[in-house]
Order: structure tokens, then sequence, then C-alpha cells
């Protein structure tokens, strides 16, 4: 049973082999030969999960071979997925309550120009300052997501005019050309009832029924 694990053989690890390797981990560890380092699992959009995923986490964290757990979420008071509750971050009390944590703070426009650089670097994307200036600013505007997408696209753009280098008008041509989140919404509340399947708000469909009935 032991040595299937290192055979090459592939299928669920059955729980009695599960047990052999962790008595040989244990007496190893006894015996000086080895050491357990814990490992790291990052769970990121921690609200996602479901009551039953977090009871098992619950009981996983408890194991003495359990790994250091790192969540992240975006939420504030939300409700746990699968109920009618509201907890903070939609992680439930009980289990919030066994974590450390970390408060974070949005981004200055320095660290912001520092990202971008360090984007534009594994792009390989030469950018003028004058143009880093424009898409750090649009970033401290908009989302860094937002101007991260930015730096491929004005790449192409400047590509196509044979530019060596990204300069603002290759910044203001894909900022015209994509939206950001803010004017996106700015534009369906603009146009909505223009789209297909606009809803209805509740009673305006009946006044409308009624109207056509009529006529």
């Amino acid at each position: 049973g032991f040595l299937a694990l290192f055979s090459g053989d592939t299928g669920e690890i059955k729980p009695e082999v599960r047990d052999q390797i962790n008595q040989k981990i244990a007496g190893w560890c006894e015996e000086g030969k080895a050491e357990i380092v814990p490992g790291v699992l990052f769970i990121d959009e921690i609200h996602m999960l479901d009551m039953e995923c977090f009871s098992y986490l619950n009981r996983a964290l408890e194991d003495s071979m359990a790994p250091v757990v790192i969540m992240a979420s975006n939420r504030g008071m939300t409700r746990i997925r699968g109920t009618n509750y509201q907890s903070p971050h939609g992680v439930p009390l009980d289990f919030l309550d066994r974590l450390l944590i970390i408060a974070t703070q949005a981004y200055s426009e320095d660290e912001i120009r520092q990202i971008l650089k360090i984007r534009c670097d594994e792009e390989e994307v030469e950018m003028t300052d004058d143009a880093m200036d424009v898409l750090t600013k649009t970033a401290f505007e908009t989302s860094l997501r937002y101007a991260i997408n930015l730096i491929s696209t004005s790449h192409l753009v400047a590509r196509k005019r044979q530019a060596p280098k990204v300069d603002v008008v290759d910044i203001k041509r894909v900022y015209s050309l994509f939206l950001d989140e803010t004017r996106s919404v700015q534009y369906m509340t603009e146009y909505q009832d223009e789209f297909l399947y606009n809803e209805i708000p509740a009673g305006q469909g009946e006044e409308r029924m009624a109207v056509d009935q009529a006529s």
C-alpha cells in the first residue's frame, strides 16, 4: 500500500494508505530523519465558498499537518453563499474568529506607476514618460486592472503606426475605444432602452399592456 504511492499508479489514495504514510512520516520526524514544513494554500474570492466548504476547512485546519491558509476577499458585509445570513466578507463568524485579518490600503500614485512599469517590462513594451504619466493617471482615476489591459492594446496601436515606443496618442486612442467600468455603466444607463430584453420596472409593464390593449 505504501509503495503504491511511488509506483506511478493513478487514482484516489485510499484512507489506509494515507494512514500508513502519516505513521511513517511521524516516525521519521521522531527519529530526526525528516521535518514537516507546512505548505501554503491561497484561496482567492473566499466569499464564493459555501457552508460545506467552510465546515471542511474548519476541520482541516485543526490537523497537525495543515498548511498555512491565506484567504482574500474584496467584499464587505455580504451574504454567506447558500444561506440567508450576512457576515463580514461572506465568512461565517465562527470561522472568521480563527483568522488573522490583514488590513489593506489603496495604492498611491507612485506605487501604481511602479506596478505599471513592471508590467511593461514583463510584456516587453517600451513607453515614453509622458505616456506613463497618462496611464498612471488613468489607473488612479479608473482601476489598475483597466490600465494594465491598456498596455498591450496601446502597444498594438503604436506598432500599427510604426512607432518604437507607446506615446500619449496611443493611450488616448485605446482609452476612447475601450470603456472602463464607470463609463460602461453610464453608457448602459443612457442607452438601456435601446437594448433587447431590458428589464421593465414593476408595474410599468402592466401599464404598457393596458395602453396596447386600449389602442
